[in-house]
């Protein structure tokens, strides 16, 4: 059983232009009740813009978020994953360059499209769907699971 970025990503995923302000950028945020945007210029996907992106590089050092354009912040260059990525290979993308948001893209290259986004958070969620999967499997095969993944299971699953 290995699950796909396409099981757990978001489609409708918020974008903003390079050329928006950071403070435009933000508003949308607001308005949307999320943590980053992902950047296109020209539809493509050239960066991302987070809440910590705006602390560290508006808020901490007092930039001017109506003179400051989303391309002077946003973080580039930008990690993708494909739909039919692995979630396990997903997660070690995140680990290795310390991102917890990774844009989903498909299509040929030079041609690719935006049509995702995953983040730790929304794989995070999978665990106990994971750990309940793994008891039913248990059960079905009618096998005793190691003592170490009983404990895990019986932790987990209420």
């Amino acid at each position: 059983m290995s699950l796909k970025i396409r099981d757990v990503m978001v489609k409708d995923v918020v974008t903003v232009d390079s050329d928006y302000t950071v403070k435009n950028a933000a508003n949308i945020m607001n308005r949307f009740s999320i943590g980053c945007v992902v950047v296109l210029e020209k539809e493509k996907v050239v960066g991302i813009i987070t809440e910590r992106d705006m602390l560290k590089k508006i808020v901490a050092v007092a930039q001017d978020p109506e003179k400051t354009f989303v391309k002077e912040i946003m973080s580039t260059p930008i990690i993708v994953v494909r739909p039919d990525t692995p979630v396990e290979e997903a997660l070690d993308l995140m680990f290795r360059y310390k991102i917890k948001k990774l844009p989903v893209i498909e299509g040929l290259p030079g041609k690719e499209k935006l049509v995702g986004l995953v983040t730790l958070t929304d794989i995070a969620r999978l665990q106990p769907q994971l750990i309940k999967r793994l008891k039913q499997l248990f059960e079905e095969f009618q096998e005793t699971p190691p003592q170490s993944i009983d404990k895990v299971m019986g932790y987990y699953i209420v």
